[in-house]
């Protein structure tokens, strides 16, 4: 089980608090024009979005090459850049418009195309093409988990990690996929809980075990519409 050092966390998010205020900032004033994240208060975001990814940033291996699939508004791996110089990360998003704000926020803060790059692309047909290359691949309010799995699974090099930012009932959609996760090339998944104040969160973390069947991922929409597990 890994560890997360919170205080580690915070420490970093600290470190580099005046950047994520800007990065908030920017966010705040995207949504105006194309909607990343439920909220556009400035506060609610540092709160509900930008510390709760800022968690996390402790977990992720030095030198890891990171994608963040439906990254929205670049949540977590805005945060994660912004915190983590050694580390590259992608940004994944098939909605043109928040792919643009993204890559402007990214531009505006100064991160470079080698550390943070933004992709418009469909997570099934960009594995496709970037089959087994990344040490972690997060998604964060996307998907249930199993679903996350068939569509994080094929990023992930052996040996790496799939990540699923999720809330207290997560336990309930990893049951159908309960001694089947090797037949997407994953462990059984591990549940790290922590609290940031009053409200509760968990990542659900699977490890790289053995490569991906090449029938995975399938074409888009066939995870949510055909469950693997069926």
């Amino acid at each position: 089980m890994l560890d997360l050092d919170l205080a580690m966390s915070f420490h970093l998010v600290k470190e580099n608090e005046g950047n994520l205020r800007r990065y908030g900032a920017l966010l705040a004033s995207g949504n105006s024009k194309v909607r990343l994240t439920g909220t556009a208060d400035e506060e609610d975001l540092w709160e509900q979005h930008i510390v709760d990814c800022g968690a996390l940033v402790s977990l992720l291996p030095r030198g890891a090459r990171v994608i963040d699939v439906g990254t929205g508004g670049g949540l977590p791996g805005m945060v994660w850049a912004l915190c983590r110089s050694d580390v590259g990360v992608t940004l994944l998003d098939s909605v043109g418009k928040k792919c643009a704000a993204v890559e402007e926020m990214a531009r505006m803060m100064g991160l470079e195309p080698h550390r943070v790059q933004v992709v418009c692309s469909r997570s099934e047909e960009f594995a496709r093409l970037n089959r087994e290359v990344y040490d972690v691949a997060c998604a964060r309010a996307l998907s249930e988990a199993p679903v996350l799995a068939e569509l994080l699974s094929p990023l992930v090099a052996v040996g790496g990690m799939v990540w699923a930012m999720k809330g207290p009932r997560c336990e309930e959609e990893l049951a159908p996929g309960e001694g089947r996760w090797g037949e997407l090339g994953l462990s059984d998944p591990e549940v790290l809980d922590y609290d940031l104040g009053d409200r509760h969160r968990k990542l659900v973390i699977w490890r790289k075990i053995s490569p991906c069947p090449d029938r995975y991922p399938r074409r888009p929409g066939m995870a949510e519409k055909r469950p693997w597990y069926r």
